[in-house]
């Protein structure tokens, strides 16, 4: 049976999933994935919202009889396909296969690093709380995933004491190396007929940087990456290298940690990790204010944090001669040496005055961060890297998001992984956006860059909010913006307004649903994977056409590059990203048949620039107003009562 035949009006799933509805376009995009998983091809498939794209690739992706690799674009999504999705489809086909997620190492409880966690040096007691109750928990858990332990926080100070990385990873001569967890989970990972991992977890084992595992991608068959518009951002991440002030006092702690169980008697160790703990600190006071990203060769010759880096340099190379002779002492203390040198060669990058980023096609640039700061060389462009790792596995590839075209095309996608034989496909979003939806434009505003701009947008967005009685993102490029907004509408407004900031995502989500008719402000984390059903949420408000900012580093690099070699980067580069942007920004509106709601975008470019036909061509076809009276009439005319008249009158 093809792959429709199950999901179609006869098959399983209309008799065995409560709710199931047969849309076409899933039809035809399962039939044309399970085309690329035979064929071993590779597929650029947009599918557009609520079309089901899951189910489209499950089903053929079960049923091929190969291993099969699915890459999501997080771990929350990676753990609602495994636990839900796949379930789903499994008991809807009754096929036994082995199934199994994968995540990387920092999401395992390592059992060596819970035990020497308590000499590693700062302990509050907030963290001697979290210890106590992660080795409670240690006796419990049999999978080992942090995230089961959802009293602490993701981002606690104490995970990174009690997860490993590949650098500080013992190997078999662990003395927990037959319990360990990510030795199990990944044993389970090459069993698997089906494995779901994520798109870091992918690029890590790709590039063998990190994991290391390399025993993954080669079984494969398929590979399925779904969210695939992040994936450029992550492998730019992966192809690149990065010196953190995190790697560097993890190491100087870990150092003394390992001292004090195999070598008690060199106490060297401890005063050369004190040093580079020191000099760590030193190098992030040279680097100033927090909150700052720029490029490299911007702050570079600047006296004191030459001196700093000097010394930190200095500081790796003392620490790295102790450890050299301690090596022989345990593979631990062996590890600590590697993972010195390592983090010396990153050093020494920044040192050189880019010679070696340059002969890498690389930017270098940094940011701080409050107390930390982070070194980053990065590759100007990842195509060539990207297809040089996808070729050596010879498997289907099927990349698939609700966006991934601008202008009708997918070149910017398939240009930036550097893809070249490959077929494509376009399958609208089943939802009736004539209907569900409407666009307002508001007439009369200042341009983006007018001080008066926020002020002014949200005076024409206070009519909407009431007409649609809360329920309302508003989705901002800057915090600055953000903020604004916030002052604004706090005494105007009997809507409960939440902030992105104050509390963790997840718990800000699950309030605004809660409410029923709130009112959440938020920037970048907020346009994309988020998931509000219902009356919840039926207005989505977006200040500006999402464009970069001007100073990051790695964008202006890219610019430069594309200028050097005849480009536009505007066109080329700039647009298509903020195409992307916007079209899931809107995509937070209508994510159900029954959902029904309002975007509102401000920026007046889109109607007054020659370019604002190619932000028109990527989103939904909704109608578009420039009166608040259609907002008005629109929201007035689907309030339930309302609905409830036509529906008797229609009967």
């Amino acid at each position: 049976m093809k792959a429709s035949e199950f999901l179609g009006e006869q098959g399983v799933f209309s008799s065995h999933v409560e709710g199931y509805k047969v849309r076409q376009s899933q039809l035809a995009l399962s039939d044309a994935i399970e085309a690329a998983i035979q064929n071993n091809t590779v597929l650029v498939a947009e599918a557009g919202t609520g079309i089901g794209k899951t189910f489209a690739y499950l089903v053929p992706a079960i049923n091929s009889g190969k291993k099969v690799i699915i890459s999501t674009g997080t771990k929350h999504l990676q753990d609602q396909l495994f636990r839900t999705d796949i379930p789903r489809v499994l008991k809807a086909l009754d096929v036994p296969i082995k199934t199994a997620l994968l995540k990387g190492r920092a999401n395992y409880l390592c059992l060596h690093r819970l035990q020497i966690a308590p000499h590693l040096g700062f302990m509050n007691k907030i963290t001697q709380s979290q210890l106590t109750e992660i080795g409670r928990w240690a006796g419990t858990t049999v999978a080992g995933d942090i995230s089961e332990l959802s009293s602490i926080q993701e981002d606690a100070y104490v995970w990174p004491m009690v997860t490993s990385t590949a650098d500080n990873c013992i190997g078999t001569e662990c003395d927990h190396w037959n319990d360990c967890f990510i030795v199990k989970a990944r044993k389970k990972a090459q069993e698997a007929e089906l494995l779901v991992i994520n798109h870091h977890l992918l690029l890590a084992d790709m590039t063998l940087k990190e994991e290391g595992f390399a025993e993954l991608l080669p079984g494969a068959d398929a590979f399925v990456i779904d969210e695939a518009h992040q994936l450029h951002e992550t492998a730019s991440r992966y192809f690149g290298d990065t010196l953190s002030s995190r790697q560097l006092i993890l190491l100087a702690r870990d150092s003394i940690a390992e001292q004090v169980n195999d070598a008690p008697d060199m106490t060297e160790i401890r005063e050369c990790a004190d040093q580079l703990e020191k000099a760590t600190q030193d190098v992030r006071i040279a680097l100033g204010d927090s909150g700052v990203k720029q490029a490299w060769a911007a702050i570079k010759y600047k006296p004191a944090l030459v001196n700093c880096l000097a010394a930190l340099i200095t500081a790796l190379s003392d620490l790295s001669a102790i450890l050299e002779l301690a090596s022989e002492r345990s593979r631990a203390l062996d590890q600590c040496y590697q993972r010195c040198l390592i983090l010396s060669q990153r050093a020494e990058l920044f040192k050189n005055d880019n010679e070696l980023a340059d002969a890498a096609n690389a930017i270098l640039w940094y940011e701080t961060y409050s107390k930390s700061f982070m070194l980053h060389s990065t590759p100007i462009e990842v195509s060539s890297l990207f297809r040089k790792y996808t070729n050596n596995f010879s498997a289907a590839w099927i990349f698939t998001s609700a966006t991934l075209q601008v202008n009708k095309k997918f070149n910017h996608f398939s240009d930036a992984l550097g893809l070249e034989a490959f077929e494509s496909g376009s399958w609208l979003s089943p939802f009736d956006y004539p209907q569900q939806s409407l666009l307002y434009l508001p007439e009369d505003l200042p341009e983006p860059s007018d001080y008066s701009y926020t002020h002014k947008l949200l005076e024409k967005v206070l009519p909407v909010l009431m007409a649609c009685h809360g329920g309302a993102f508003l989705l901002f490029t800057s915090y600055r913006a953000m903020n604004e907004a916030k002052d604004f509408l706090q005494d105007k407004l009997d809507y409960p307004i939440l902030i992105q900031g104050d509390l963790p995502k997840h718990q800000l989500l699950a309030r605004f649903r809660k409410k029923g008719d709130a009112i959440l402000l938020g920037t970048s984390s907020f346009w994309e994977g988020v998931d509000v059903r219902g009356r919840a949420l039926s207005c989505v408000v977006i200040d500006k056409l999402p464009f970069a900012s001007p100073g990051d580093p790695v964008m202006q690099a890219r610019i430069d590059a594309i200028k050097n070699n005849g480009g536009q980067p505007f066109m080329e580069y700039q647009i298509p990203r903020a195409v992307i942007a916007l079209n899931q920004g809107v995509g937070r509106l209508i994510r159900d048949v029954n959902d029904h709601g309002v975007v509102v975008i401000g920026d007046p470019r889109l109607s007054t620039k020659a370019y604002g036909r190619v932000f028109k061509n990527g989103l939904p076809p909704m109608p578009t107003t420039t009166q608040i009276s259609d907002v008005e009439k629109f929201f007035e005319a689907k309030k339930p009562e309302a609905q409830d008249e036509c529906e008797t009158a229609g009967a």
